[in-house]
């Protein structure tokens, strides 16, 4: 059955008070998820929060600690953190015998302990992250640079799955870039930037003139397999990442701006609808249009406002992708809104009777969520907070349990049915992004810091003077893990997340010599 219109909330400009109240209340969420995960899950990678225990989907890494780490220092849970920084920097198995996802493991753990190095200047942090990432290097091995998926830690083997024919996947191969970029800044090691920017050069290369790309590829002939397109799953951060990466190195690298802007345009001409009943969505294409639009792909909104503020386009263009923006998060808002529980499905398709449920459970997802922080900053309209909060209240009403918070089996039902997993992004990005939402706008600087796809917060480089490296950028060293003794690594000073906070690089430069590269 499709799901008509409900009448709108009343938009109301709280006090700063009761905004603080509000921001409180998404604290205290995050107090109560992580007092389960560190109750009964210490050390695993999720909660399960019906059965009260813990499981390992990321091979034992503690996906749950690492994602949490920034989060919990921004709030300022400093004990929280402090116990979770400790096991990561004594614990955490980043050796263990486990066939791990080279896209998981560089967005959460690469991506976490980066981040908390660049908030406290932990520089054990940044070893962590570059004791994960040198376990990942093997999948770089391939005849066109293309890496596969999957690592195993313990032996360092790579291979791609067989479900899609051994391709691999155009977000994972495509999301490795921020994470990489900052490690070599940090570590003056160029190996991790130079793998896995390759991958980026390789399509500009071989396909200057296209914007949207299909969704495999060859890693041994580094030629597409498939002409499906999709800014959902296995396709939506490829894109997020060069608009990211433009901001990251400073806004000089003219190649990811352009590759983004043509993808969004693409995207505009050839996949942007609007339903029967006057909703903007993105389609899938795979030989012909699929009226399918995912909730990974309420990230867009928020890549679009981004593309806006940080100036990678300009004018009339800017306008038009702001407005986009503005409809596609309605869009977000209504799947939410229209379901009997007030929370979204995984994905909805639209038709000639309207919006439709395509699956129906909901796993605490935060791309709508992410979006209305991102068009809260931008327009500072007031009806992205009393959407934001009234997606907190139902997390709150269907979703918490004694021991954390649980995904929903179906959004259909006025009283659904909870499943048995707090996924480690429902800290990582849910909370904070509701915590974001409901603050001042100082407390995230958007022009000095880039959130990675689990939203982790890293440093961005300022803009580069004319003919200048933009500040720490990696000088050419090269050399595999670990480094000669006596080099050097990352340093870095505390600091927050406000303008002219946080710590500086070291440069990384060592006195070993560098070992050949695979």
């Amino acid at each position: 059955m499709a799901y008509p219109a409900q009448p709108e909330p009343a938009v109301e400009e709280w006090s700063a008070e009761e905004l603080g109240r509000r921001r409180g209340a998404v604290r205290a969420a995050m107090q109560h998820a992580w007092a389960g995960y560190e109750r009964y899950a210490w050390g695993r990678d999720e909660l399960c929060p019906l059965t009260k225990s813990g499981k390992d989907s990321f091979g034992g890494l503690g996906a749950t600690m690492v994602d949490a780490l920034d989060t919990l220092h921004m709030m300022g849970l400093g004990e929280e953190y402090e116990r979770a920084a400790e096991w990561v920097r004594t614990q955490m198995p980043v050796n263990a015998s486990f066939d791990a996802s080279v896209f998981e493991s560089i967005i959460r753990v690469v991506g976490g302990t980066l981040a908390a190095y660049d908030l406290t200047g932990d520089k054990r942090m940044l070893e962590r992250a570059q004791e994960v990432a040198h376990r990942l290097l093997p999948a770089y091995a391939t005849p066109s640079g293309i890496p596969l998926n999957i690592v195993n830690l313990a032996t360092m083997e790579a291979k791609n799955p067989a479900w899609n024919h051994k391709a691999s996947t155009l977000a994972e191969f495509g999301t490795h870039q921020l994470e990489f970029w900052r490690l070599s800044q940090a570590t003056g090691n160029a190996t991790y930037t130079d793998l896995a920017e390759a991958t980026i050069r390789h399509l500009h290369t071989h396909w200057p003139k296209t914007g949207l790309m299909p969704l495999f590829i060859s890693p041994q002939t580094g030629n597409f397999t498939s002409r499906r397109v999709s800014l959902g799953a296995l396709g939506d951060s490829y894109y997020e990442y060069l608009l990211k990466m433009w901001i990251v190195k400073g806004k000089g690298d003219e190649m990811y701006r352009q590759m983004w802007e043509r993808a969004m345009d693409d995207m505009i001409e050839k996949l942007v609808m609007v339903s029967k009943d006057g909703l903007t969505y993105i389609a899938e294409y795979d030989r012909t249009i699929k009226h399918k639009f995912d909730h990974l792909v309420c990230f867009v909104p928020g890549m679009l406002a981004l593309g806006a503020h940080s100036g990678a386009v300009q004018g009339q263009k800017a306008e038009r992708y702001l407005q986009l923006a503005g409809e596609l998060t309605n869009t977000c808002w209504q799947m939410y809104h229209r379901m009997p529980c007030g929370l979204s499905p995984e994905y909805v398709n639209f038709g000639p009777s309207g919006m439709r449920p395509g699956a129906a459970f909901n796993l605490l997802r935060p791309e709508a969520l992410e979006a209305m922080w991102y068009m809260w900053r931008l327009t500072h309209d007031w009806r992205y907070r009393t959407w934001g909060w009234h997606i907190f209240q139902a997390f709150e009403k269907h979703c918490k349990v004694e021991a954390g918070y649980a995904g929903l089996k179906d959004v259909r039902l006025a009283e659904p049915k909870r499943d048995d997993t707090m996924q480690s992004f429902f800290l990582a990005e849910t909370l904070k992004y509701l915590w974001l939402l409901f603050s001042e706008d100082d407390a995230f600087n958007m022009d000095e810091w880039v959130l990675n796809t689990e939203a982790h917060p890293l440093r961005a480089s300022p803009p580069a003077r004319e003919g200048q490296h933009a500040p720490g950028e990696a000088t050419g060293k090269r050399w595999w893990w670990p480094p000669a003794k006596g080099g050097g690594s990352g340093g870095g000073g505390g600091g927050g997340l406000l303008a002219g906070g946080g710590g500086s690089d070291a440069g990384g430069a060592t006195d070993g010599t560098a070992q050949q590269r695979r």
